[in-house]
């Protein structure tokens, strides 16, 4: 079964950026740097053409000079490449604080930081942690250029948050200290993986290690209704010794320390490249017995500090080249349908991304609520001991 989860049931944010926020002094946001030559704001834009266009955008944008980010990792779906894209074509800098953020993080920073210059501009986000930032008003509503060219079922209807890019949960392994690498979660319950199999975080508040309890659960005979076997299925593999509790990073891979490991495809197939020339042979395999997928949501905060930068970010990662650089990094990205329409997909990049098949599944706003409770209350439990 394939089940493919929309952006209003994802649980995180990102991993790792070596860039720091500047911790400034608290004041208001935005100021006149945000507002046009003929009065108009960029912190009330709807969209491009509330400024007068595309080119009143950037103008106001280079204004501002910097955009506040959050939880936005370089070796994250090619993140890296898309914040020096950015900053090379606008000039503007990209500061990133807490890098190993999640998306509460994200979330906790906007609520305590309000009003402050310090506060982030925009957000990467699991969906439901999106579906809350929107119910709480923290988010501004805003159409990118490409947002008609989003399907339905992956965009906020008033705009305030939209799908990205998403990915498969897969299982990567490190063929030089694994002799026989799993393909299946049933593969990983064998004795041979004692102490080997990881995470890329605790579902309670990481999308990944999330997606990763779900994928388990439809292996087992689970559905979206049920996400109980999944936390069967962890509890099994922490009473045989196989489950660590070390949570898996690009530093743990390449140290040995997660030779198995629970995470996004596009994490892993990225690991691949990145450690091929240290002598790292990882291998990336989407189970089979248990397909899931999910898309991440990005948002503009609605007191973004820098509010013309936050809305120029989302044009420039919803253009055809912000869109093709999250392909590189093996994400399949929200408008790669429209673009494979439009001749702009970049077919290379596309070729390489892991084969899946089956039809996509969707779950309900209500079943991702009732599994996120379950998760909360069963996961303390189940790998406790």
């Amino acid at each position: 079964m394939t089940v493919f989860l929309p952006r209003t049931a994802v649980l995180t944010g990102g991993l790792a950026v070596a860039a720091a926020l500047a911790l400034s002094a608290c004041g208001a946001a935005p100021d006149n740097k945000s507002t046009t030559a003929d009065g108009k704001s960029a912190a009330t834009a709807t969209s491009a053409a509330d400024l007068g266009g595309l080119d009143a955008l950037v103008k106001a944008a280079k204004k501002e000079g910097t955009l506040h980010a959050i939880a936005l990792p370089r070796d994250w779906a090619n993140y890296g490449a898309l914040i020096d894209g950015f900053q090379k074509k606008y000039g503007i800098k990209v500061q990133v604080e807490n890098p190993d953020g999640s998306s509460q993080d994200e979330i906790n920073a906007v609520t305590s930081r309000k009003g402050q210059d310090r506060a982030p501009d925009v957000l990467d986000l699991g969906s439901s942690f999106a579906l809350s930032a929107a119910q709480q008003g923290l988010l501004a509503p805003y159409k990118v250029t490409g947002y008609a060219d989003i399907a339905e079922g992956q965009k906020d209807p008033q705009a305030r948050w939209y799908n990205d890019y998403g990915g498969y949960i897969s299982i990567g392994c490190d063929a030089k200290r694994v002799k026989e690498c799993p393909t299946t979660f049933k593969d990983l319950l064998k004795p041979q993986y004692k102490g080997q199999v990881a995470l890329n975080g605790n579902p309670t508040k990481s999308g990944s290690a999330f997606g990763g309890v779900y994928a388990a659960a439809l292996a087992g005979g689970g559905s979206f209704d049920d996400i109980q076997p999944g936390l069967d299925f962890f509890a099994k593999l922490k009473k045989s010794g196989n489950y660590t509790p070390v949570e898996s990073t690009p530093a743990t891979v390449e140290k040995g320390e997660t030779p198995i490991s629970i995470d996004w495809d596009y994490l892993n197939a990225g690991y691949a490249d990145e450690f091929k020339s240290k002598g790292v042979d990882w291998k990336v395999a989407i189970p089979a017995d248990g397909q899931y997928a999910q898309y991440y949501s990005q948002a503009i905060t609605k007191d973004a500090p820098h509010p013309a930068a936050a809305r120029l970010w989302q044009e420039y990662l919803y253009s055809a080249e912000g869109q093709n650089l999250w392909l590189k990094g093996y994400a399949r990205p929200a408008l790669m349908p429209a673009m494979e329409k439009a001749g702009t997909l970049d077919k290379t990049a596309a070729a390489k991304l892991p084969a899946v098949s089956g039809t996509p599944s969707f779950p309900t706003e209500a079943q991702q609520s009732k599994a996120k409770t379950l998760i909360a209350q069963g996961w303390g439990k189940a790998v406790s001991g």
